[in-house]
């Protein structure tokens, strides 16, 4: 499934688009680098609903929004109608509803606002400010951690499987391939983008290779378990197949469920910065403070 009607923002020569009109999960892909790496990957063999960037919640009153092959059927997000664009271009707002397997109760009322945050030559970043309110109420749930995999619920990114070579770094300033979990105000998926262009081409298509890049996941100081649970690997595991991995799940639900009373508001704000380079723990560090100022 594509989008028929492309919103999104351009940076250098990469950028992001926001598929809006998708009819399970509206989400972010390509996400390319300023010098033109596209990172994201949607609906990989091994996980088909995983797609580049996207919010939701696994389970809802037990039903499925996450994955899309339960046999007892899933959940759905959609827009409302076409999100609007403000702020000369910066900024995405719309209405979406979460709607049960039945296809007719709606579970949630999410409103989402992505704002396009220029950050000079070298990196931007995308505002992903959401809020969500069940009508009737509810509890929204995930799997919980069985030692392999579990836990994920949120704000999650999907990168590319020949995205080779990546490493994962945390606010404690220690390197990891995998994190399950560790509590942190930010998370930085880095590394090598030898043999890709922007088109993802690969060599010989006679476009200058894009060098290193990444792409980091700030947690707003203000957000439910803040600092969220980073349930993140770099190399393929069980499950995964051969390629690498490359996902960071900020898993705000790792702990156990949360009840919604009818109607409660509950807002996540998270900044996900795209970057050429491999950044330091100095660098993504002063990129949290900035946000959490602002």
């Amino acid at each position: 499934m594509t989008t028929s009607d492309p919103i999104g923002a351009a940076a250098g020569t990469g950028g992001w688009t926001y598929v809006w009109d998708h009819r399970r999960k509206p989400h972010l892909h390509p996400v390319a680098t300023p010098s033109g790496r596209v990172l994201t990957l949607v609906e990989p063999p091994d996980h088909p609903w995983q797609r580049g960037l996207w919010f939701v919640v696994k389970f809802v009153d037990g039903d499925n929004f996450w994955e899309e092959g339960d046999p007892a059927g899933w959940g759905v997000q959609r827009h409302v109608e076409r999100p609007s664009v403000e702020d000369d271009g910066r900024t995405v707002a719309g209405d979406l509803t979460w709607i049960r397997p039945d296809r007719t109760t709606v579970a949630v009322n999410e409103h989402r606002r992505l704002t396009h945050v220029p950050l000079g030559d070298g990196a931007y970043a995308v505002d992903w400010d959401v809020t969500l309110q069940a009508p009737a109420g509810g509890v929204l749930d995930r799997s919980p951690y069985n030692g392999t995999w579990g836990g994920y619920s949120g704000l999650a990114f999907r990168g590319r499987a020949d995205w080779h070579d990546t490493r994962l770094l945390l606010d404690d300033g220690v390197v990891r391939d995998r994190v399950a979990p560790q509590r942190s105000r930010w998370c930085d998926l880095s590394g090598p983008t030898t043999g890709h262009d922007a088109l993802g081409d690969g060599p010989g298509d006679g476009e200058p290779d894009p060098g290193p890049g990444g792409v980091c996941v700030l947690d707003h100081p203000a957000n439910p378990s803040h600092p969220v649970p980073f349930y993140a690997t770099c190399r393929a595991g069980a499950g995964y197949g051969e390629g690498w991995a490359n996902t960071v799940y900020a898993a705000f639900l790792w702990d156990g469920p949360r009840t919604l009373a009818p109607d409660e508001p509950l807002r996540f704000r998270y900044r996900v910065v795209v970057h050429d380079g491999v950044w330091s723990a100095a660098i993504a560090d002063s990129a949290w403070h900035a946000y959490a100022a602002g």
